[in-house]
């Protein structure tokens, strides 16, 4: 396995992220748009998830594809993003075909960031418009860490971000996970290390080796305010998958998350996976293939995860520091 030539979701050739943000708010959205309709699944850990249009990806429902997926900050609020996407797909012609119209099938989902600083006082939900322009930039190529759906996100001591990473299979076959990272848990030991060193890839995330300094039989270091938290994934493939098949990567790579954030899946957070397969490459050994997929999609997580933290910036107002600010002079 190596990384793709962007080391980013959109290695899985047919899939566009777009990002949008407001920086006196401190929040953004982010968007994964498929050139045409793609498979798509989730799978939801967290005690505390917030989302729209999920209950279709299950294998028993009616719907087995998605014009788009939505990550977005907001917590409640955010969830508006996704109708500002549909609206601007619906306009664009694209959706379900349902007699002379047109439904465009966006699922979404949220995380908390309305006490990180920001200004939150506006009078007409923003995260309709944010949805658009996030939708309207939407590109192979986009920037990581305080961008989008991350532009807001904490996690118990370092500011969060939107993180990316990919992974090209022996068998040809591609895999990408995007994530926000704002979880109740750390992403780095006492010494700044990244929990997900294990799975760097060529110094991505700074090299810094795994974590040391650590007592596992010390307290959880974790957010003062815990409900404010999620983190928030989807993971990809250019494989041939059924909605069945997509919901078991979608599982799998939820080890990627516990492996990268520590604690995580609590219940103060709503993490949650979505799986997105674009079906252009046929498995030709299923068995081993599903195996081989779950594996990658969690070691993309986690290393998406990590490079979402490294990659922040700092901003006014900021309640927490960035990785770079607090540990990369040392």
């Amino acid at each position: 396995m190596r990384p793709g030539p962007r080391n980013l979701i959109t290695d899985v050739d047919g899939l566009r992220v777009g990002n949008a943000r407001d920086d006196k708010i401190k929040t953004g959205s982010t968007v994964l748009v498929g050139d045409v309709p793609f498979t798509a699944a989730v799978h939801v850990m967290g005690g505390a998830p917030g989302t729209r249009e999920t209950d279709l990806l299950a294998p028993d429902k009616t719907v087995q594809q998605v014009d788009a997926l939505v990550l977005s900050g907001g917590s409640a609020f955010g969830l508006d993003a996704a109708s500002g996407v549909a609206d601007a797909l619906r306009a664009e012609g694209r959706g379900f075909q349902v007699g002379d119209q047109r439904v465009p099938i966006v699922p979404g989902a949220i995380l908390f960031d309305l006490i990180n600083g920001g200004d939150k006082a506006w009078s007409d939900n923003p995260y309709k418009a944010l949805g658009q322009t996030a939708l309207a930039a939407a590109s192979a190529d986009f920037d990581l860490g305080s961008q989008g759906a991350g532009t807001g996100a904490l996690t118990a001591e370092l500011k969060g971000g939107l993180g990316s990473a990919s992974l090209t299979l022996d068998t040809g076959v591609t895999v990408g996970a995007l994530v926000a990272v704002n979880p109740v848990g750390n992403v780095v030991g006492p010494d700044g290390q990244f929990w997900a060193s294990a799975f760097e890839i060529g110094g991505e995330f700074g090299n810094r080796g795994p974590v040391t300094g650590f007592d596992p039989a010390g307290p959880l270091v974790t957010k003062l305010t815990p409900r404010t938290a999620t983190t928030i994934a989807i993971v990809a493939t250019d494989a041939d998958l059924s909605q069945a098949q997509a919901t078991r990567m979608a599982t799998a790579a939820h080890d990627g998350m516990a492996r990268a954030i520590v604690p995580s899946h609590t219940p103060h957070d709503g993490d949650l996976v979505f799986a997105a397969a674009t079906g252009a490459k046929s498995l030709t050994n299923p068995d081993i293939d599903m195996m081989t997929l779950g594996h990658a999609a969690a070691a993309c997580l986690a290393r998406a995860i990590a490079r979402g933290v490294f990659h922040a910036t700092p901003a006014p107002g900021d309640v927490m520091p960035t990785w770079a600010q607090r540990f990369a002079s040392n």
